[in-house]
């Protein structure tokens, strides 16, 4: 329809960047803390003086970080390029 704002909501956005990656974080963060004891992996390279849950919070927050930053990316390159 012309006049017609066709945009996505910026509420839509954030949830279709936020949602995704959390749950991809959620499962990255099983699956390496399956395989690497927090306690081994920070006593090798010095470490915070915080419990077992704590580097599983920090680890699942990391991992949500770069989960977030591959979707905005990912959206951001999905727009078209301006015809010059």
């Amino acid at each position: 329809m012309p006049g017609k704002n066709n945009s996505v909501p910026k509420v839509q956005r954030f949830v279709a960047i936020l949602w995704p990656s959390f749950v991809v974080s959620g499962i990255a963060t099983v699956l390496f803390f399956t395989a690497f004891d927090p306690d081994e992996v920070i006593g090798c390279v010095g470490g915070w003086d915080i419990s077992r849950m704590g580097y599983y919070s920090v680890g699942f927050f990391l991992f949500w970080l770069l989960t977030s930053l591959n979707s905005v990316l990912t959206c951001y390159f999905l727009k078209p390029c301006s015809k010059s």
